[in-house]
């Protein structure tokens, strides 16, 4: 899968991708992947800036699974949007930024050494190294458990966050690879979808993430 992703001036995140910078991007459809019944509609669209990269990503559902409310907790086991990113493809090395319905987030840079892989913590997370997230809730409230139609997540992703990676910041032509994946846990099995299809059980097999071009 390949995704082209357009440069835009630097907007203002707030949860519902009202800024006009979206205009600049079409949508990318994740497809529903696994065993999980949930047939919601999930889609997403990256624009980046010359300083970092934004996500939208709308996700359909029925209830809120989100009871975590604090950064840096296993939300992956709730509902959660989550984008990996891989800038060089000569390191083993790349980022994987989680966030759930209530805006919890998890930023990760995972060392994978031939499918052996672990996430370390951002050191010095503040200032132009720290993201920017809001997300929004369609037909009732953003509360753990809640029925709803619908919730969006919008995010920022600073490229001083990838400092010590190579191709980092991006240039008109660069190439990056990632993908953008979704999991809900409405019904058991957790349902699962993925913008970029990977074989196997992991979507952590980094060799197959999609092409990102930059614009």
């Amino acid at each position: 899968m390949q995704l082209k992703i357009p440069k835009v001036d630097d907007f203002e995140v707030t949860g519902r991708g009202e800024a006009k910078a979206w205009q600049a991007a079409e949508w990318a459809p994740l497809a529903r992947v696994g065993k999980g019944g949930a047939t919601y509609a999930t889609r997403a669209k990256v624009v980046y800036s010359a300083t970092g990269l934004y996500f939208l990503v709308e996700c359909e559902d029925r209830r809120l699974t989100a009871t975590m409310t604090r950064d840096g907790d296993d939300i992956y086991n709730e509902d959660v949007v989550e984008v990996f990113l891989w800038p060089d493809e000569s390191q083993p090395l790349y980022f994987e930024y989680e966030i759930s319905p209530l805006g919890v987030e998890l930023p990760i840079l995972v060392p994978n050494q031939n499918g052996t892989f672990f996430g370390w913590l951002p050191w010095h997370y503040e200032g132009e190294r720290q993201t920017r997230r809001a997300t929004s809730v369609r037909g009732g409230p953003k509360a753990s458990g809640a029925a709803v139609e619908g919730w969006t997540a919008e995010f920022f992703i600073p490229f001083a966050l990838f400092k010590g990676l190579g191709n980092v910041p991006p240039r008109s032509g660069t190439r990056w690879r990632g993908n953008i994946y979704r999991i809900d846990y409405d019904e058991k099995p957790a349902s699962h979808w993925e913008w970029t299809p990977m074989d196997g059980p992991s979507f952590h097999n980094f060799r197959q993430f999609g092409v990102m071009i930059f614009a």
